[in-house]
C-alpha cells in the first residue's frame, strides 16, 4: 500500500473550490464537497461533471489553499494528493471543524480504552507506563485530551496493536463516527 493510501483519513463533509488553469490561461473554479482529509491528501466529490486538470489548487472554506494532484478518478469522485507531500498539523486542524476533531479524539480514545482493557491494564497502569499523570488516560479515552503521536506510538507498542488501528481502526460499537459511551 502506498504511503498516501496508508494515511489515516478523517471523514468530513465540507465545501471547497477546485481551481485550475484550463490550458488557455483562464482560471476555472469548480465547487466541490470535501469528503475525507488526511495529512497527505483529500477525497473530493465534484458538484458538476466538469473536467478537472491533473494539477489544481483546493481552496477550503477557511481560505486555506493547497496545491494538489489527481491520484485517481471515479466518476465525480477524485482522490488527490498534496503536491508538497504533507499538510502541517496547523493545516490539518484548519481542514477539519472543531466538531470533527472532537469526534476523531473520542474515536481514538475509545480504541485506546478497548485495547487497554483487552490487554488487562488499568488506566493508572497505562499512565505509569507511558509517563503521564494518572488523570490523563481517562481524559484521553473520553476524547477530552489530545494524545500526542509519540504517546500513541508508545501506547500501540505497549498494547500490542498497530498505530493504524488506534488512529483509524474500527470504532468500538461498530458505528463509524459514534463511540460507545458505556
Amino acid at each position: 500500500m502506498s504511503e498516501h493510501r496508508a494515511a489515516a483519513r478523517h471523514h468530513t463533509l465540507r465545501t471547497g473550490i477546485v481551481e485550475f488553469d484550463n490550458g488557455t490561461g483562464s482560471i476555472i473554479s469548480v465547487p466541490c464537497t470535501i469528503r475525507d482529509v488526511s495529512g497527505t491528501g483529500v477525497r473530493l466529490a465534484l458538484n458538476s461533471s466538469l473536467w478537472v486538470a491533473e494539477q489544481f489548487t483546493l481552496i477550503f472554506d477557511s481560505g486555506l489553499r493547497k496545491a494538489c494532484r489527481v491520484a485517481w478518478r471515479k466518476g465525480r469522485l477524485i482522490g488527490s494528493a498534496f503536491a508538497d507531500g504533507y499538510a502541517s498539523p496547523d493545516e490539518q486542524a484548519v481542514m477539519m471543524t472543531a466538531d470533527e476533531q472532537a469526534r476523531h479524539r473520542r474515536e481514538i480514545g475509545a480504541r485506546v480504552r478497548l485495547a487497554r482493557e483487552t490487554r488487562g491494564y488499568t488506566e493508572v497502569q497505562l499512565a505509569e507506563l507511558i509517563g503521564v499523570p494518572p488523570g490523563f488516560v481517562p481524559l484521553a479515552e473520553k476524547g477530552e485530551a489530545d494524545i500526542p503521536l509519540y504517546q500513541l506510538m508508545h501506547i500501540a507498542d505497549l498494547l500490542l496493536v498497530s498505530l493504524d488501528r488506534l488512529v483509524a481502526g474500527p470504532t468500538p460499537g461498530g458505528v463509524p463516527g459514534e463511540v460507545d459511551a458505556a
